[in-house]
């Protein structure tokens, strides 16, 4: 398991202005309201809370900077495709991803969170292609992998990759925060894509 000596919520940026300086790799986090992204972000950084999990789906409206071991930032994104949240919120988005996916250089890869008991939504498919379109590589994150019965994990993990269109090139991670599962190889993907090695 990566040794995690420091976790830090740095800030929250709703501008480019507001972003700390690009001198580090970062993985960007994005996923559907409600798929669990918080608690992969502390079970994988090893601290309770640091990912407030809201009981409001939808109320992540900025880019948060995590750090992690002064190596590399966790940037988590809005949650996508919760319908109460307010219309122009929601196209605010849009803008923010943009300039974001398109100017981050220190954008090294993204970690798309689905559930792994369902079929990747339309929106989930959305952020897919957009990402790979800026070819952005991507490590797909199946949570909640212990609400699955045991000969549900290959059939959900297959129409999960069928569904996005998942590249060859694309890791698939089962992960579940309850049973500690996927972490070890969810941290191997992000060396991996930061080129970066914590044990050192």
């Amino acid at each position: 398991m990566a040794k995690i000596k420091k976790a830090e919520y740095v800030l929250s940026a709703a501008w480019q202005s507001q972003w700390p300086e690009a001198d580090r790799p970062e993985i960007c986090l994005a996923g559907r309201s409600n798929v669990g992204k918080s608690s992969f972000i502390n079970t994988m950084l090893q601290r309770n809370g640091i990912a407030k999990v809201s009981g409001t789906p939808g109320k992540t409206r900025t880019l948060n900077f995590f750090n992690v071991n002064d190596a590399l930032y966790f940037v988590d994104v809005p949650g996508y495709g919760y319908a109460k949240v307010n219309e122009s919120i929601q196209r605010s988005f849009g803008p923010m991803m943009d300039t974001y996916i398109n100017a981050r250089e220190v954008l090294k890869g993204m970690l798309l969170i689905v559930d792994y008991r369902h079929t990747p939504t339309k929106d989930d498919i959305m952020m897919y292609e957009y990402v790979r379109h800026h070819n952005i590589p991507v490590v797909v994150i199946a949570t909640k992998e212990d609400k699955l019965k045991r000969n549900d994990l290959k059939k959900n993990e297959k129409k999960i990759k069928e569904k996005l269109g998942l590249g060859p090139e694309d890791a698939f991670v089962r992960f579940s925060s309850l049973k500690k599962l996927g972490i070890d190889k969810a941290w191997n993907e992000i060396y991996r894509l930061c080129d970066i090695n914590f044990e050192e």
